[in-house]
C-alpha cells in the first residue's frame, strides 16, 4: 500500500543512536566531575572544608577570610617561651620541661621479682614493694609545655593551638646564670640537665633531673582557618580537631591521605561535557527536524547536564545544586522557546 511508512533501515537509526550516546556521555562526564568535586567536599568538610592551597605564597588577605588554606614556610618566633619557675628560655617556638625521679621499679625475669633504681618520669607506685624500696608519693614539680606567645608564618600569626601542634626535637642546655636563688642552691649542671644529686654521678631514691628539649624553628605545612591576620582551628569541623600541621612543604594528599584528590581541571571537563553533549542533541536534532538548531542544541545540554548534576549535589550542597538547578531551568525555557519556533516555521 502507497500509505505505509516505510520501516527504518539501520543507517537510519545510526544519527540518533549516535545522538543519543554522545547526550549520555556528555551528562555522565559531568556527572563524574561533579562526583569527584562532592567526594572530596564531603570528605573535607571534616577537616572544616574545601583547603585554599596557597603553599609558599600563602599571606594574609582580605579575600582569605573565613576559607581553609594550605600555608608553608619557615616558622618565625617574634616571643620567645619562657619556663618561668626555672627562668630558662629559648628563641624557638616550643619550650618542653621534662622531669625525672631517681626511683625503686620492679623487673620480673623469672618467677621471683628483682628491683633496680632507676630515672622514671611518673611516681612508681612501690607499696606493695619490700622493705628499703620505698618511693616517694610524688613528684615536687611536673615536667610541663612552654609555648611562645607569638609566632608567624608568612605574616599569617598562629593560633595558639597550632604552635602547641609542631612537632619536632632538639635538646636546650640549662642557663644556670637564669636560674632562680632557690633553685640554683638545690640543683647542679650535669649531662646537660639539672640535677639535685650532691654527687650527681650517684643519685639517690627521690633525687630529680629536669631536662629541656625546644621544637625547632623549621619549615613547617599548615592547614586552617584564615580569620583576619591569624590561622586558627576551624570549629565547625567534624573530625574536632580543624587544623593539621606537619614539619616540611607538604601536599595536601599527604596531610589528609583519607581525602579522595580534587578533580583536575573541573572547568575545562564541564565544558567539554556541555560539548559532548550538545553535539549529541545537535545530531538528534538533525535527525528529528532535518536541521541543526544553533540555539536548541546547546540549551537541550545545559538542560540535561545542569538536571543531572542538581540532583548529585542536592541534600550535600544545596547551594551548587541551586547553580544547577538554575542552569537547568535556563536550559529548559531556551529549549521550549526554540522548539516552538521550529514548530511554527516548519
Amino acid at each position: 500500500m502507497s500509505g505505509e511508512r516505510k520501516p527504518l533501515s539501520i543507517r537510519d537509526l545510526l544519527l540518533p543512536a549516535l545522538g543519543a550516546v554522545l547526550l549520555l556521555l556528555g551528562a555522565g562526564s559531568g556527572a563524574v566531575v561533579e562526583r569527584g568535586q562532592l567526594d572530596y567536599s564531603a570528605q573535607m568538610k571534616r577537616h572544616g572544608g574545601d583547603v585554599l592551597d596557597l603553599g609558599a605564597n600563602g599571606r594574609p588577605d582580605a579575600s582569605l577570610q573565613g576559607y581553609m588554606v594550605r600555608v608553608a614556610g619557615p616558622v618565625q618566633v617574634v616571643e620567645a617561651p619562657l619556663d618561668p619557675q626555672f627562668n630558662q628560655q629559648t628563641d624557638q617556638p616550643v619550650l618542653i620541661r621534662h622531669v625525672q625521679m631517681f626511683q625503686w621499679r620492679e623487673l620480673h625475669y623469672g618467677d621471683t621479682p628483682t628491683y633496680e633504681l632507676d630515672w622514671q618520669d611518673h611516681p612508681v607506685d612501690s607499696a606493695h614493694y619490700p622493705q628499703g624500696h620505698a618511693n616517694p608519693d610524688k613528684f615536687p614539680l611536673e615536667g610541663a609545655q612552654f609555648d611562645a606567645s607569638l609566632v608567624r608564618l608568612n605574616d599569617f600569626v598562629l593560633a595558639p593551638a597550632l604552635v602547641h601542634a609542631l612537632i619536632g626535637s632538639e635538646p636546650v642546655k640549662p642557663d644556670l646564670r637564669r636560674l632562680p636563688g632557690n633553685l640554683a642552691a638545690s640543683f647542679s649542671l650535669y649531662d646537660d640537665g639539672l640535677v639535685t644529686s650532691p654527687v650527681p654521678s650517684h643519685p639517690q631514691v627521690g633525687d630529680l633531673r629536669v631536662t629541656w628539649e625546644a621544637v625547632p624553628a623549621q619549615t613547617v605545612t599548615i592547614v586552617a582557618r584564615v580569620e583576619g591576620n591569624k590561622l586558627l582551628p576551624a570549629i565547625d569541623a567534624t573530625d574536632g580537631i580543624g587544623f593539621a600541621v606537619q614539619p616540611g612543604d607538604v601536599p595536601l594528599s599527604v596531610i589528609f591521605p583519607d581525602s579522595p584528590l580534587q578533580p583536575e581541571y573541573p572547568w575545562p571537563r564541564r565544558l567539554l561535557a556541555v560539548l559532548l553533549a550538545g553535539l549529541g542533541a545537535a545530531l538528534l536534532l538533525r535527525w528529528h527536524y532535518r536541521r541543526v538548531d544553533p540555539i536548541l542544541a546547546p540549551a537541550i545540554a545545559v538542560l540535561v547536564i545542569g538536571a543531572v548534576n542538581a540532583v548529585l549535589w542536592l541534600g550535600n550542597g544545596n547551594s551548587t545544586a541551586a547553580v544547577w538547578f538554575a542552569l537547568a531551568v535556563v536550559g529548559a525555557a531556551l529549549a521550549f522557546w526554540r522548539a516552538r519556533v521550529l514548530r511554527v516555521d516548519a
